[in-house]
């Protein structure tokens, strides 16, 4: 170039990146070894906060409030995705948001039956991430997605609902089963973050305008959330700051979003969660407890933190709230 004051900058091209088959690698989890609710053990666990909790959850589906399920990607390594779907179809949870990872392990149960590679070894030698299938698959349906105008997560179920062929256990997809029930799947992408970014076909475009189009979708469920509830399982990040921006966006344009129950669940103990803090606590910059529990609910409502493992709070969520089902029948056409 002639221009003096141009810069150039190097730019590294996917197009020669090596994918490998996905049945090639040993899975972590898999549909055998997935929790199955209503037969499996439940340990014992919560108290008064999350009795009232659940009342909470009971009376916003009575009142037809929005119940929204946030989540980062261990609740589906965990195995939990049947609790969800579960709830998803008994009407307890009126909108599902997570992050790439968490898409992209459903995505691969759906197909492959069989999510989590082993990542410390995979990193050695540059394959980590690298699956051809999942790399390519999801690429397809984000690119098809985009040209239609759809969101990220529906562009997903409708390339399972075109492709059944391809995902023999879809009746396992927490996505697929959204769909199929009328409950948006919204999903919030950071570019660079995902393995499906590692692959010769991606097209960060149509990552960008499908990711988009949820977010406005889930600005919708946030702008009706005035006496729902919001509950976040682990997303420590890019759950809680879609959060905030989106409640920012519906209090902005007028909706009353002031009386509203959040609760985040996470392994993190983090003592008196409602108390002040300053910089000098690592806990300050722990995003869901100002994020979720205590900015949110500042003029009204009500944030809990509860601390414990997905694998026991998961379940005793399903338990309690599937005990009172009746209550809920009541109140939801």
């Amino acid at each position: 170039m002639d221009d003096k004051n141009v810069k150039i900058y190097g730019y590294l091209d996917f197009s020669n990146i090596k994918t490998y088959p996905v049945k090639e690698r040993i899975n972590l989890v898999t549909v055998e070894n997935m929790a199955k609710p209503g037969e499996d053990e439940v340990p014992e666990w919560g108290g008064k906060d999350f009795d009232e909790l659940i009342e909470r959850i009971i009376i916003a589906r009575k009142n037809r409030r929005p119940v929204i399920w946030s989540m980062g990607a261990h609740v589906i390594k965990n195995g939990l995705s049947r609790y969800i779907i579960e709830l998803i179809k008994r009407g307890f949870i009126t909108h599902i948001s997570g992050n790439g990872a968490v898409s992209i392990h459903d995505f691969e149960l759906a197909f492959n039956g069989g999510t989590s590679e082993d990542v410390p070894t995979a990193i050695e030698d540059g394959s980590f991430g690298m699956w051809e299938e999942t790399g390519r698959w999801m690429n397809e349906a984000i690119k098809e997605g985009a040209k239609k105008g759809l969101g990220y997560g529906e562009s997903l179920a409708v390339y399972i609902e075109k492709n059944p062929e391809k995902f023999p256990y879809k009746e396992d997809c927490v996505l697929y089963q959204a769909y199929k029930n009328g409950v948006p799947a919204t999903y919030h992408i950071a570019l660079g973050t995902d393995i499906i970014h590692q692959h010769p076909t991606v097209d960060f475009a149509a990552i960008g305008a499908t990711s988009g189009t949820d977010f406005h979708k889930f600005c919708y469920s946030v702008s009706r959330l005035d006496r729902g509830v919001f509950l976040n399982f682990g997303s420590g990040v890019i759950g809680p700051e879609v959060f905030l921006k989106a409640l920012s966006i519906s209090r902005n344009l007028g909706y009353p979003t002031y009386n509203i129950t959040t609760a985040n669940f996470d392994i993190i103990d983090l003592g008196d969660y409602r108390s002040k803090i300053g910089y000098d606590n690592p806990h300050y910059y722990y995003r869901p407890r100002k994020n979720i529990v205590n900015r949110p609910t500042s003029m009204g409502g009500r944030g809990w933190h509860f601390c414990g493992d997905h694998k026991v709070t998961i379940p005793n969520l399903y338990k309690k709230l599937i005990s009172k089902l009746s209550e809920v029948e009541k109140g939801i056409d």
